[in-house]
């Protein structure tokens, strides 16, 4: 499964699906890694992995949407 970081509360962290945008809040000791907001992260064989190739994409993707409704406008 895969999850953006929506953003980080009080030691949790909360995160959204990317597959069907639910959320879930996952305690920040869950992580063996600093998180931060954006981050895309996996969760797999019970643990989370960060994905910085997939949230690189991600970027590249919103940056191209952006540029675009510029020109539109």
């Amino acid at each position: 499964m895969k999850y953006s970081v929506d953003r980080i509360e009080n030691n949790i962290v909360v995160l959204e699906s990317l597959d069907d945008n639910t959320i879930i809040n996952v305690p920040i000791n869950r992580f063996d890694f600093k998180v931060e907001e954006s981050d895309i992260i996996v969760y797999k064989d019970n643990i989370f992995i960060k994905d910085d190739i997939e949230k690189e994409k991600r970027i590249i993707s919103i940056r191209e949407k952006m540029n675009r409704l510029r020109k539109e406008g």
